[in-house]
């Protein structure tokens, strides 16, 4: 599933490209998403997409009358080629822009979603997220205080949206092994000095997987097709049984809920 740092990085790649271009056509070759596509999307239709922003891992193309909300689910991509290149096989959305190029998802799925949220207001998706992993709103004493009692698991506790936005399941395995700190223990005892490591590191995390492209992940590619590189440095995920690259030892694998955990049992405590 494409997380934070890919969608960020689909934001850069289409924003050169869609940013202050108006919208001349809007076509919905299939309008049966996770949610179904409301009209409402056609508003966009003659109008110049004055923003591009992330909220979590949505991404809004705002305009005057509102803004669209995009979502690429598990196998979703957003793509930008020219207008009258054939559709691919699943190019469910498109964009047609003034340049001649198009912007289209993909998505074979279908668990991605295209939105609408009109102006002055907050779609019903957006209302509980948590703050962005990258500003200063995302910060350890924060986080330590919703932990407090907290008997969850700390890798779904920071997973969760609505203590911090985008930190998947991919950078929370690789964030907990960078801060040692194992992803079973409870959430309301890891003190508030091993927060203080832990944040930071998630932050930095994101942001080289950002700077590097993103994750190359089965279903997902940039805006250019080109895939992200981020995954060649990846530490504990997907390594299960693999040396750790500090102690040695072969990592380990669990399921804490539902999602795949790999970490080091002698490194992280």
């Amino acid at each position: 599933m494409p997380e934070l740092p890919e969608v960020e990085v689909s934001r850069l790649g289409i924003t050169p490209h869609v940013l202050d271009h108006v919208v001349t056509k809007v076509n919905i070759h299939n309008a049966s998403m996770r949610w179904p596509v409301p009209d409402d999307v056609y508003q966009l239709q003659g109008l110049k997409v004055t923003s591009i922003e992330r909220r979590a891992k949505y991404l809004l193309l705002g305009c005057e009358r509102g803004s669209v909300i995009l979502h690429l689910g598990m196998s979703g991509n957003l793509r930008v080629v020219n207008a009258d290149e054939p559709l691919k096989k699943h190019d469910h959305i498109e964009f047609v822009l003034e340049s001649g190029k198009a912007l289209r998802l993909n998505d074979a799925r279908r668990f991605g979603a295209c939105l609408w949220q009109a102006p002055g207001e907050c779609h019903t998706l957006l209302t509980k997220l948590g703050p962005e992993p990258l500003t200063d709103d995302f910060f350890a004493e924060r986080v330590y205080e919703q932990s407090r009692n907290k008997k969850v698991p700390v890798k779904q506790f920071i997973m969760d949206n609505a203590v911090v936005v985008g930190v998947g399941n991919i950078y929370a395995n690789e964030s907990l092994f960078k801060a040692g700190i194992h992803p079973k223990r409870e959430a309301g005892k890891v003190s508030l000095k091993r927060y203080q490591q832990l944040v930071p590191i998630i932050k930095d995390t994101l942001a080289a997987a950002i700077t590097q492209g993103g994750t190359t992940l089965k279903d997902f590619a940039q805006s250019d097709g080109k895939p992200g590189y981020f995954a060649q440095q990846l530490l504990v995920y997907g390594r299960k049984g693999e040396p750790c690259v500090t102690c040695k030892e072969p990592l380990k694998e669990i399921r804490l809920g539902q999602r795949s955990t790999v970490f080091c049992a002698n490194c992280q405590k």
